[in-house]
């Protein structure tokens, strides 16, 4: 279905190859999982399938690559349109309509299907991703997952031979990560589709995997069965890393057949507990509180009787399904909304009333999005700006871009930077004005674990000098990797808080896949484990 002969892609002014000597198949009707650290040429891989790589890229293209017979060079995106469907790592900049049962329409129309099967369609993959209660809602009221499901759904309509994905659960809560998931095994099993996926969050996607291609800088291509690759593969999700330390073979991929060969580990680690998370100080002053708070968006109601409080030391992850109202408190808490009833307070400040001058040096925001927070032409422009907004000395944003993530170049305009290479940015912008209480929201989409390993460095050392951090986030192995605690949201309302340990476990949803491997123990990490079994 896709045949790659001796593919590389170069880019203007870039200092090595993009792509370089890539010459395999994709047979139809497999899923096809890439894999490799950022940087890597996963993105442009898919662009190559797709044709917007050279066409809407640029770069100069050699080789060859052919979809279902069609050579790329040769047919344009548009003429490719109802053979490949492709949605990217951001689903807002997919859209072209206002409402969900429009967008899902729009590819149909554009190839000038019939009516009635355009309906049909639509009501299919509203019921198989579960969108049906969103068909009216306007596109820019959906949370970052909603939007995800609705760029999947987008192109689903149109019934390519060739599904290409980016990142596709990266925003999306464990439950709807499953739905999603499910579906593209249907494509696959039961309709013949080709899905091509790059996915960094390995541990949900891997045990679907007919294939796995790993992509490494500098390296050749290697593509095999799953267990095969993962064995040496440098990106690996935790039930592999676990799987490595034991000494397990074949490698297990998934949560059960770990489950199955663990019985000798957990006898080993019988009696045994972690070591404990730093202490924090519990009884220190709250930076921030919620009491009873409620909060409306348009008609809906988002927050309902929210209380929360946030101190010094402590990183809290909040957690629940798209939708839960987790966006929605991070800005209440950087008063982006008012309260319909109930209060909030962040350094003895009311958020809403207070002037955003004087507000950064209480509480920084990172949104979903880092370009969200980046104006600036280039990173030094950034750098300066966040030194004035926030009265710093000049050099004070710039030393600590240095000081997160080295190598960044002043010069270097911030949407050509890498996901975590803008969220170092952006998250460096914010701490400029040194803000007791630090707000990300889904810091980890888009990012490979060596960038999540840094991140996670840098949030401890943050919260080690006595910030408080809150964290919204899908991701359950950096909650069990970071958090000191876990907060779950459901309808707008808190059903848990509390240690991450026990939050966590008592959760099949939110269990990270070392707690579920080795349960009923109270071991969430990897780390956890070969510390264990070194003492």
């Amino acid at each position: 279905m896709i045949t790659f002969e001796q593919v590389s892609v170069q880019y203007a002014d870039a200092p090595a190859p993009a792509l370089s000597g890539l010459d395999l198949t994709v047979p139809e009707g497999e899923l096809c999982l890439l894999v490799g650290p950022s940087g890597s040429g996963k993105s442009t891989l898919l662009g190559t399938v797709s044709g917007l790589v050279p066409h809407f890229t640029g770069g100069v293209l050699r080789g060859r690559v052919t979809v279902a017979g069609r050579d790329t060079r040769e047919h344009r995106p548009r003429e490719l349109a109802d053979v490949v469907g492709t949605v990217g790592q951001d689903p807002a900049a997919h859209f072209v309509t206002d409402t969900v049962e429009d967008e899902l329409a729009y590819g149909m129309e554009s190839l000038g299907l019939p009516g009635d099967v355009m309906r049909r369609r639509v009501e299919e993959t509203l019921d198989l991703l579960g969108l049906a209660d969103l068909r009216d809602r306007a596109l820019t009221s959906l949370s970052g997952g909603q939007q995800q499901r609705v760029a999947i759904g987008s192109v689903l309509t149109v019934h390519p031979r060739v599904l290409v994905l980016d990142e596709p659960t990266s925003a999306l809560d464990p439950g709807a990560a499953e739905e999603v998931l499910a579906v593209l095994q249907r494509l696959v099993h039961d309709l013949g589709t080709t899905v091509l996926m790059a996915e960094h969050r390995l541990e949900r996607v891997v045990q679907y995997a007919d294939q796995v291609l790993l992509l490494a800088p500098g390296e050749e291509p290697v593509l095999g069965e799953p267990a095969e690759v993962m064995a040496h593969s440098p990106v690996h999700p935790p039930v592999v890393g676990l799987g490595r330390l034991a000494g397990w073979r074949p490698l297990p991929l998934s949560v059960r057949d770990a489950r199955r060969k663990a019985a000798p580990l957990r006898e080993r680690l019988d009696g045994r507990a972690p070591a404990g998370t730093p202490a924090t100080a519990q009884t220190a002053t709250p930076t921030a509180t919620a009491d009873r708070l409620a909060v409306r968006r348009g008609p809906v109601p988002a927050l309902r009787g929210v209380d929360l409080t946030l101190r010094p030391y402590e990183i809290t992850a909040l957690m629940g399904r798209n939708g839960a109202g987790k966006s929605t408190l991070l800005g209440s808490l950087v008063g982006l909304h008012a309260p319909a009833s109930g209060s909030v307070r962040v350094g003895g400040r009311t958020p809403h009333r207070t002037r955003p001058a004087e507000l950064i040096r209480e509480v920084g925001l990172v949104p979903q999005d880092p370009r969200d927070l980046l104006y600036g032409e280039s990173v030094a422009a950034e750098c300066a700006a966040a030194d004035a907004d926030a009265g710093a000395a000049p050099g004070t944003c710039r030393a600590l871009v240095e000081r997160l993530l080295p190598g960044i170049a002043d010069t270097a305009h911030p949407r050509d930077l890498s996901e975590g290479q803008r969220l170092t940015l952006a998250l460096a912008v914010v701490l400029t004005a040194r803000p007791p209480l630090l707000l990300l929201d889904e810091p980890t989409r888009g990012l490979d674990y060596a960038a999540k390993a840094r991140l996670v460095g840098i949030l401890r050392d943050l919260a080690a000098e006595g910030h408080a951090v809150l964290l919204a986030t899908h991701d359950v192995e950096l909650a069990a990797e970071l958090a000191h605690r876990t907060v779950i949201l459901a309808e707008g309302e808190i059903v848990a808080d509390g240690p991450t340990a026990e939050v966590v476990v008592s959760s099949p949803a939110f269990a990270p896949q070392v707690a579920k491997v080795l349960a009923p123990g109270p071991w969430l990490t990897v780390g956890q484990v070969a510390e264990a079994l070194r003492a």
